[in-house]
């Protein structure tokens, strides 16, 4: 909405509103996934290797997280029921398979047939259960999600612009969409298998050593090795997955360089040196990519392994104590599916882990934007009628304490009057504007609107009286109409009409296939500057305000754009106290008074014959533009 003068910003502070952001590309690299463990042990840890992010607070994230569980209490207690029932129906049905093969040796067919259509039963309401979690987890992860989203887009919208202006848009962009996204699949992905994991081991391991301790000692035997094995085989693939990322992430700026900057590559003929360069990237990802597709893939049949060696132990120590009469067989055959049951929770939780800690700290980062202080709205008076004096009195300013911005800046604007600000770039000329606007809070001094503290003032009646058209055009992608309308949604559809014919619209509007109703695609784009430029003032128009503000409307177009844009801004200033910002001189040369900036300080005031007269700052500007002269 403002620009700050870039000059006088700290490092590390510079306006982000034309700065170039870079997105990392949406890679199964830079995002978690659950990867499911098949029972046989297979489809094991492609993303065993991927870095995890992890939070700073983490339990406190986690608590305040958790509130908003709060808000969903009746689809988490249904959640939990689900899943409480699908764990017990995993945990019956072995046991009864095991029954059923003893009854098949003690040839119990009457006996047989009512476990089996028990079994039958239990598979059902288990198959049943399994696909309700699935639609609850999802519905309560989108119901969080959505309060979530709900808080932190009323956040945004309540941020004050200091903050927008020192922070990339490209980041509050990715807390409100991957982050949120992040803790969306986790919810519905995660939730119910790490609450059925946990109450599967425990459940598993009760029953196993009910059934016989000493068969459960050795099953836990290769249970171990299998963590044992997953833990080193992550910490290898982490590793290379992490280079993977970073010559990916080289190749894809690489990519986007030579595209952004196709022109100038031919220009200078370097289309072989940017395919050299690029092979050489490419190269390097296909070896490193290979050796991670390697690991990865690698996973599955080791895990194959260490499961059939399980097996073997199993049956050959359960045939044993078999035979000893310790168990029956079924049991044996129990204890086979109870050992590939066990290791399978404890499998998902390690994959479950990366995941929750990225959308733990993704989380950290909502909750650390949703913590910002909202813009200041102090004041509470009205204004009524307003007259549009304005007055600096003695304002100093910076935007960090160490860089001061304005310094003792003194401007009394009567009520009508044109005032124009000009000087370089980083003299503080939007600065003035911003603290007009009370985007920022002076450090000392007094701004008051016919004689009333600003600061006193109510916000969005300060902001009702003012209008800004700036250079950037801010259009939205609807219908003209709508965009006229933006500043005054009450307006009728003639009072709208008016106002495009006074700002010069009219006729290009008139032109276009759906007239007023024509939907902007891309926030304009299927228009030309100067047809955005006219439409802002069009709408500036229809809000009739009693302060007006040019922060440099005419820089970017044409002469004869430039000169239609001028006579709709002459009709737009008549009556109203006007504060304009420009660097073509010949704009604002009929301006009631001129004022020069230069380092935060007004050195100049006067008319155009005036200061020329005077032969100083604005002497030199003028002479530079329109002569020639060296400053």
């Amino acid at each position: 909405m403002n620009n700050i003068d870039n000059e006088k910003l700290p490092k590390g502070f510079e306006h982000h509103s034309s700065e170039k952001i870079k997105f990392k590309a949406a890679t199964p690299d830079n995002r978690p996934q659950q990867v499911n463990f098949h029972p046989r042990g297979g489809g094991a840890g492609r993303n065993m290797g991927q870095a995890v992010e992890k939070a700073k607070d983490a339990k406190g994230t986690v608590r305040r997280l958790l509130s908003y569980f709060s808000k969903t209490k009746g689809l988490l207690t249904l959640l939990l029921c689900v899943v409480c029932v699908v764990t017990l129906t995993s945990l019956f049905a072995p046991a009864m398979q095991g029954k059923g093969i003893d009854l098949i040796k003690e040839r119990g067919w009457e006996d047989l047939y009512r476990l089996l259509v028990g079994l039958l039963i239990v598979y059902v309401v288990h198959a049943g259960c399994n696909l309700a979690q699935t639609l609850i987890s999802a519905k309560l992860s989108q119901k969080i999600v959505q309060h979530m989203r709900h808080d932190l887009f009323r956040k945004i919208d309540n941020l004050s612009i200091g903050y927008l202006d020192t922070h990339s848009g490209g980041d509050i962009m990715s807390r409100m969409t991957n982050d949120v996204e992040n803790i969306s699949m986790t919810i519905s992905q995660s939730l119910g298998s790490l609450v059925s994991g946990v109450l599967t081991i425990i459940g598993t391991v009760s029953i196993m050593f009910w059934y016989c301790w000493q068969l459960t000692l050795v099953t836990l035997l290769s249970v171990i090795l299998t963590v044992i094995v997953t833990n080193q085989m992550s910490k290898i693939m982490r590793k290379v997955y992490r280079k993977r990322s970073k010559v990916l992430g080289r190749l894809n700026g690489h990519s986007e360089e030579m595209i952004t900057g196709y022109k100038s590559i031919v220009a200078y003929n370097k289309q072989e040196d940017v395919i050299e360069e690029f092979d050489r990237t490419s190269d390097e990802l296909a070896k490193v990519g290979i050796r991670a597709e390697i690991l990865g893939g690698s996973m599955g049949p080791i895990m194959n392994c260490i499961s059939n060696i399980s097996f073997v132990i199993v049956a050959a120590f359960g045939g044993y104590f078999a035979y000893t009469g310790l168990i029956t067989i079924g049991v044996i055959s129990a204890f086979i599916i109870y050992a590939k049951q066990f290791s399978r929770p404890i499998n998902e939780i390690a994959q479950l882990y990366g995941a929750l800690q990225t959308a733990i700290a993704g989380a950290e980062r909502v909750f650390e934007l949703m913590d910002q202080p909202d813009e200041n709205d102090e004041g509470d008076k009205t204004m009524g009628d307003i007259k549009g004096e304005i007055c600096f009195k003695n304002v100093n300013f910076s935007y960090t304490p160490e860089k001061q911005v304005l310094f003792d800046f003194n401007l009394t604007v009567k009520p009508g009057q044109k005032i124009a600000l000009v000087g370089a770039t980083g003299s503080g000329k939007t600065t003035v504007v911003n603290l007009l606007m009370r985007f920022y809070r002076i450090d000392s001094g007094e701004i008051t609107i016919d004689g009333v503290n600003i600061m006193d003032i109510d916000r969005d009646e300060l902001r009702r009286n003012t209008a800004i058209v700036l250079q950037d055009t801010v259009l939205f992608s609807d219908t003209i109409a709508n965009n006229i309308k933006y500043a005054n949604q009450e307006a009728d559809d003639n009072a709208m009409i008016e106002a495009a014919r006074m700002s010069n619209s009219a006729y290009f509007i008139s032109k276009l296939p759906q007239g007023y109703q024509t939907v902007l695609t891309h926030a304009g784009a299927n228009l030309s500057q100067g047809q955005r430029q006219l439409l802002t003032i069009a709408r500036a128009i229809l809000a009739d305000p009693k302060i007006l503000i040019l922060d440099e409307a005419t820089s970017s177009v044409d002469t004869r754009t430039e000169k239609n844009i001028q006579d709709a801004m002459v009709r737009l200033m008549k009556n109203r106290t006007s504060l304009i910002i420009a660097h073509r001189l010949s704009t604002i040369q009929d301006a009631d008074v001129i004022v020069v900036m230069d380092r935060g300080r007004a050195v100049e005031m006067g008319s155009h014959e005036e200061l020329l007269k005077q032969k100083g700052r604005y002497y030199d500007l003028y002479m530079t533009q329109f002569s020639g002269e060296a400053i």
